[in-house]
């Protein structure tokens, strides 16, 4: 694969992956989830 091709390619995983961690902060239960297990680490 060719170095272009690869930093495209690479790039676009990213935006993809943030893209899906964004989607998650819209949802109320996930953010109380998240919340707990931080709390439950420094307990």
């Amino acid at each position: 694969m060719r170095a272009r091709t690869r930093s495209v390619a690479l790039w676009a995983a990213a935006a993809a992956v943030l893209a899906g961690v964004f989607a998650l902060y819209t949802r109320p239960q996930m953010m109380v989830a998240l919340g707990e297990m931080i709390w439950a680490c420094f307990r």
